[in-house]
Formats: C-alpha cells, sequence, structure tokens
C-alpha cells in the first residue's frame, strides 16, 4: 500500500454545464405519526432542458423507518457501466441540501453525474425527507442525544444493498462528509465486500487530540464530559447554517469565496427539509444530536471502528481551514489504513468544512476533481 500527501492546487475549472432542479418539503404538512416518511415533494426544474434525470424514492430500513433517496443520472443513459456514488451527509442539512443545491454549478451530485456515473444521496434517519424518530417531535431535552452511528450503518446498508439489487454485481463507493465520512468509514469497516471506494472529506478519527469545538459540547460544571443535558435534538436558524461558514471564510466580503446565491440556496432548502421549521420563530430545522456527543468521544481516541479493518481503495480529503477535522486525524487514518490497497491523503490549501459548496477556485474544483479521480482509477 502506498500514502501519498497531495497538496496539489487545481489549475482549471471542471467545465461542467449544470442545470439544477429544486427538492422541496412542504412546510404546512406536519407527519401525525413518525412511521410515515416526508413525502418527496415535486422537482421543479429550472430549465425546460435538463441534463439530468431525477428520481426521488424511499428504501425501507429498520422496521418503520423510510429513507429518503435521491438517484441522478444523465439523461444520456450512459452511467449504465460506470461505478455507482453514495453520498453520505454529516451533521448539518441532509444530502439534498448537501450535495444537489439548486444553483447551477454547485450540485456535486450533478458534477459527478456528469461524467457518467448513477449518483445516489440518502438521508440518515432523522434528516429531510427520511423518518423522523419520534423523539424528535418531544421537547428536545425529555431525551438523550437521538440517532446514533449504528443506526446511522443500519441506514446505509439498507441504501448499499438497493443500489446493488438495481446495479447487480456492482460495488459502490461510499463518499461521506464530517460525521458522514465516519459513518462511511464505520460501515465499510464492517462491509468491505459491497464498498469500491470510501471517501472521506473533512472527517474525525477516534484519536485522543485537541479540539476546539469540544467546549461548546461539555458539561459546563465538569469539563472534559459531555453535556449530559444535550438532549434529542438541536435547532438550526437560517444565521446558524452560516455561522461558522462565515467565521472561517478569511475575507471580510464572503462573496469573493462564497457566491451569495450558494448561501441563500442553502439556508432556503435546509429550512424547507423540515416540515415543521416555520412552526418555529425564527425558523429552524431540527437536527439529531447524537452525532455531537460520537465526535466529542472520537476527538478524545474513542474508536467507533478500526481504520486497519478497511480493506478497500481509501482517500481521505481535508481543507485546510476546516474546523471539524485535524490534522491528527488524518495522521493517525494514514498510520492505520494498513490493509487498503491504496490510500491517499488530499489536503486542499485553504479549503472550508464548506470547500465543494465553496467558489471553484476556493477548493471545490479540486475536491471533485479528486473524487472522480478516486473512484475510476
Amino acid at each position: 500500500m502506498s500514502l501519498q500527501l497531495s497538496q496539489k492546487r487545481a489549475s482549471h475549472v471542471l467545465a461542467l454545464t449544470i442545470l439544477s432542479v429544486t427538492f422541496g418539503i412542504s412546510c404546512t404538512h406536519i407527519q401525525a405519526q413518525n412511521s410515515v416518511p416526508d413525502s418527496p415533494a415535486m422537482i421543479q426544474p429550472t430549465s425546460t432542458q435538463t441534463q439530468f434525470a431525477r428520481n426521488n424514492t424511499f428504501v425501507p430500513s429498520s422496521p418503520g423507518i423510510q429513507i429518503a433517496v435521491r438517484e441522478v443520472q444523465p439523461r444520456s443513459g450512459s452511467a449504465q457501466n460506470s461505478v455507482p456514488i453514495l453520498l453520505i451527509h454529516g451533521g448539518g442539512p441532509g444530502s439534498f441540501t448537501s450535495f444537489d443545491l439548486p444553483v447551477p454549478n454547485y450540485s456535486v451530485a450533478e458534477d459527478l453525474a456528469a461524467q457518467g456515473h448513477s449518483v445516489y444521496l440518502m438521508n440518515i434517519r432523522g434528516w429531510e425527507g427520511s423518518t423522523r424518530p419520534a423523539v424528535l417531535n418531544q421537547p428536545p431535552q425529555q431525551n438523550p442525544p437521538a440517532v446514533t452511528s449504528e443506526e446511522a450503518v443500519r441506514d446505509i446498508d439498507a441504501v448499499v444493498n438497493w443500489i446493488r439489487q438495481r446495479t447487480p454485481g456492482r460495488k459502490v463507493a461510499l463518499v461521506g462528509w464530517a460525521t458522514g465520512g465516519h459513518w462511511a468509514g464505520m460501515y465499510t469497516s464492517r462491509n468491505n465486500a459491497k464498498v469500491s471506494r470510501l471517501i472521506m472529506l473533512n472527517s474525525l478519527y477516534g484519536v485522543n487530540a485537541p479540539w476546539e469545538l469540544g467546549k461548546s459540547f461539555e458539561n459546563p460544571e465538569r469539563p472534559g464530559e459531555f453535556d449530559p443535558n444535550a438532549g434529542a435534538y438541536r435547532l438550526n436558524t437560517a444565521d446558524g447554517l452560516l455561522r461558522q461558514w462565515n467565521q472561517t471564510i478569511p475575507l471580510e466580503d464572503k462573496s469573493q469565496w462564497r457566491d451569495p446565491a450558494v448561501a441563500q440556496a442553502y439556508q432556503q432548502q435546509a429550512l424547507k427539509s423540515d416540515p415543521t421549521s416555520s412552526t418555529r420563530q425564527p425558523s429552524s430545522l431540527r437536527i439529531p444530536k447524537a452525532y455531537q456527543l460520537e465526535s466529542y468521544n472520537l476527538a478524545k481516541g474513542q474508536k467507533y471502528w478500526n481504520a486497519k479493518d478497511i480493506t478497500v481503495p481509501t482517500l481521505v480529503v481535508r481543507g485546510e481551514r476546516d474546523f471539524w477535522s485535524r490534522p491528527a486525524d488524518l495522521s493517525a487514518l494514514k498510520a492505520e489504513l494498513v490493509n487498503a490497497p491504496r490510500a491517499e491523503v488530499v489536503i486542499i490549501p485553504d479549503g472550508t468544512h464548506y470547500l465543494f459548496l465553496d467558489r471553484p477556485e476556493r477548493g471545490r474544483t479540486q475536491f471533485i476533481q479528486s473524487v472522480l479521480s478516486f473512484v475510476s482509477s
């Protein structure tokens, strides 16, 4: 196995002509039973001539749990013989908001599908259109942090199996962002035979190293211990969705780094994804909170999975300005991916946590190119 550290700056922007579509969930419909997931909304194309076909569906996971999945393919049908790719969100908005924004040239799903891949986006239970556990309809302090990694892995397995039924004999490439990378790594360590490639972006790994965000998750009366009053979920407003992103961008004029249309669409789509968002003022979406507890534990060295158990080609990507992952996570993965036939580490100079939503020259292009090259090689 060879490990290579690449810090190449992208020299050109992907020449992709992308016409995006909008996914929305009605804010006027609040489900009475959590066993019935939010229905996928009608897709409204931004142009009468779209290059990509989209299909929204549900995949059953645990009893009573339906996982919202979107398939994106080039209309030419050229994805028939390409590696299927599954995109997995992190602890912010779900995958439809993160990877398929209705802003031209900013849909990761379209970027990958344009190169002939069948691309799938999934939402772990509790996110976007997937079934929301009943505790998300109760006051947060009445229950412990909701949606564990074990539950996330069950949801990923259900979707991977569904994809493989549609593409007999093919393994699935997993691309996970932040906590999604942790979930994808945990899943792969137990299911190598189903995975063709593992790609982790800005993800924590179980290594004891300083983590600035940990302070905000701690028990204020007992530093070094997770806050026992964290609750089942958190609420995130439009302003909250951009707060850390804005803090990470080292320019006063954020528009030089991030297209204002992207920021606006990110806020709008995230809030639309929760049918109860408009019932609170200001509007806010519910986000299950177990990922914070487990991330806190990861940063203190607790391992939920071991990189040595990964036996598929693995790419680990980190933006240099990421506030979530740490250099120590890369070093630990680099040292422990001893059984992966191929393992690569890519550091994107000046890349933020949200680099695939930043302007092309701010890391987006290099990330897309790295994923496509690794999946296709």
